[in-house]
């Protein structure tokens, strides 16, 4: 996968909707957290005809399917339609290379926010919508939500003017659909800043239930996931679905390059690895209970003696025995005799986190 350059638009056209364009009929971007559902519910309340999209990626929650998962029991109790859109392998091109550079780990906000924003304007035009609709409040987040950060976004993104956001209307500038008298400012809100108090009491006036928390979204904020994706793509030029949703779980030990290890935390991680486990080679304990391995490049015989040992340091001394077993792919099982036990030291040095 190259790197030379962004998936991003240097700018798109204006909006298509002029004036006299502008319907009753949005598109309403809904996370599965609090705030897009109550500006999904502010904008309802005026009549609008509103479809909600969600963003899947390989870095967001992996429920979105589950009927109980946040973003369908919302969008239940809104009653409105959901369209499900995939951030695809362009997405990760943006991750490598963000215009707009990353936040404090590997999140390229301001790029992301840009790049939905182009994906439901497209949803929009698809369905005759003339505007979207998002939970956006300003000064909530400090990489993409400052006021002049939001402007600029959408101006990026080619919906200059549409984008209306009815928790924060009251200070930020009108919308078009506002201007035009399709929906009236005056019934939505002006919060900014990071306080919740008053969404949290909006939603228990009118019963709404089953959102996310506020950090229970996008994994490219946490610094121990971030890390091990950009370990895997300095290391991989097209990574798989497969290797992307390992990176969620177990102990992650860069060897060298071409060559990592996936140590299991417990039983039920040994279950979905032996499951989902990409293309590589196994490392199993043979006659005592142990953690999975998992190597993503062929090891040569040393390193499959030290990969042996981390899988003994990983299992309880008590019963830890010396036969580990090796299963690649396509080319059976055999196995080795090892007594050593890997050194505290020299699997922090190579841990990634």
């Amino acid at each position: 996968m190259s790197a030379e350059k962004s998936p991003l638009p240097d700018r798109l056209e204006d909006p298509p909707a002029g004036e006299n364009k502008i319907n009753r009929k949005a598109v309403a971007l809904v996370s599965g957290g609090l705030d897009s559902a109550l500006a999904i519910h502010l904008v309802k309340k005026q009549g609008i005809d509103v479809t909600a999209v969600h963003f899947t990626s390989f870095f967001s929650p992996l429920d979105i399917e589950d009927e109980d998962s946040p973003v369908r029991n919302l969008v239940r109790q809104l009653k409105v339609p959901l369209v499900l859109r995939p951030k695809g392998r362009d997405f990760l091109e943006l991750i490598r290379n963000p215009k707009h550079g990353h936040g404090k780990n590997l999140n390229p906000c301001v790029d992301c926010r840009i790049y939905t924003l182009v994906k439901a304007r497209e949803l929009m035009e698809e369905i005759g919508a003339s505007f979207l609709v998002t939970g956006e409040v300003a000064g909530q987040r400090p990489m993409s939500q400052r006021k002049h950060t939001i402007r600029f976004i959408e101006k990026q993104a080619g919906c200059d003017g549409i984008v209306v956001r009815p928790l924060s209307a009251q200070v930020l500038p009108e919308s078009l659909p506002e201007k035009v008298g399709v929906l009236d400012r005056g019934r939505f809100l002006g919060i900014s800043g990071r306080g919740r108090k008053i969404q949290l009491k909006m939603a228990e006036e009118i019963g709404l239930q089953g959102y996310s928390t506020p950090a229970g979204g996008c994994l490219l904020t946490d610094k121990i996931y971030s890390r091990r994706l950009q370990d895997l793509l300095d290391d991989t030029n097209e990574p798989s679905q497969d290797e992307l949703d390992l990176l969620r779980f177990g102990r992650h030990i860069r060897l060298r390059a071409g060559l990592k290890i996936v140590v299991c935390r417990n039983e039920k991680e040994n279950v979905r690895l032996e499951r989902s486990a990409p293309a590589g080679v196994m490392f199993f304990p043979v006659g005592f209970p142990g953690p999975l391995v998992w190597a993503s490049g062929r090891p040569e015989p040393e390193e499959e003696t030290r990969i042996a040992s981390i899988l003994r340091r990983y299992s309880r001394p008590a019963s830890r025995g010396d036969l580990i077993g090796i299963r690649e792919t396509d080319a059976g099982e055999r196995q080795i005799s090892v007594t050593d036990v890997a050194e505290d030291d020299w699997i922090e040095a190579h841990m990634i986190r």
